[in-house]
């Protein structure tokens, strides 16, 4: 069992203390974190429920304190904190350090790690957590697909039904918003015996998932933050990939 709070912790704890934020935004569809010159963004969970903490300055706060809105109740402010994570661990020169950048891939579909992981598929049972655009074309005719959604649509599983199905499946796709809205270890512990990947934008890349379980992190790095934010700001849900990359990162090799 995942301790409470602990993966969370670790995420915030791994992000220097003198980084400090010089902006941020809260749009429709996606929240940004700029700091040290980097961006990170994660998708916008609109759900004002919980505590808030309204007073609380951004602009000049360490880095670290804003990633702590992670663990807020108020799911507005938790996809600020997960966006402050990212703006640490998703930035190009951490990225590129790792290997993981693709000189000349922004914006193109070389990330996708529902193309990468179709041939792997073929045959099994698969569970995505998130209704993913596209889904029925990517995987519907490879595997005996099953998509879990908070809001479903036509064909999907609510997601109380993870409890069921996730355990029974071969490869399970999570999506990052789980993140933030803290049903993420959850729905790693129901998946002791199958090969997860955490996807999209508001995912990490940090090796810290990896201790939990997870597979493949496959997250999304700012490259240029200019067509990011305007992307953010025009409300373009899908624009934001056209100024970053979606990359894949795995365990390395033991």
């Amino acid at each position: 069992m995942i301790k409470k709070w602990e993966l969370y912790d670790r995420l915030i704890a791994g992000i220097p203390k003198d980084i400090r934020v010089e902006d941020y935004m809260s749009g429709c569809a996606w929240s940004l974190v700029k700091a040290g010159g980097e961006s990170g963004v994660a998708l916008t969970v609109r759900q004002r429920a919980g505590e808030s903490h309204d007073d609380l300055p951004l602009i000049g706060e360490p880095l670290y304190k804003v990633a702590e809105l992670v663990k807020s109740w108020n799911f507005i402010e938790a996809s600020l904190g997960m966006a402050a994570i990212n703006a640490w661990y998703n930035a190009p020169r951490r990225v590129a350090e790792l290997g993981l950048l693709t000189p000349d891939a922004d914006g193109d579909d070389s990330g996708d790690a529902f193309r990468i992981f179709g041939p792997a598929v073929q045959g099994k049972k698969v569970a995505v957590i998130g209704h993913f655009p596209y889904l029925e074309k990517k995987l519907a005719p490879l595997c005996t697909l099953s998509i879990l959604e908070r809001e479903p649509q036509k064909g999907d599983y609510p997601d109380s039904a993870c409890e069921y199905i996730l355990p029974e499946q071969d490869y399970a796709f999570i999506t990052g918003m789980t993140l933030t809205n803290k049903t993420l270890p959850r729905l790693l512990e129901l998946c002791p015996h199958t090969k997860v990947s955490v996807v999209g934008p508001s995912v990490p890349l940090s090796d810290i998932l990896f201790d939990y379980g997870v597979d493949c992190i496959s997250g999304f790095s700012a490259t240029d933050p200019l067509k990011t934010a305007e992307a953010l700001r025009r409300g373009v849900k899908q624009g934001i990939f056209q100024g970053g990359q979606m990359v894949n990162y795995y365990p390395p090799e033991k």
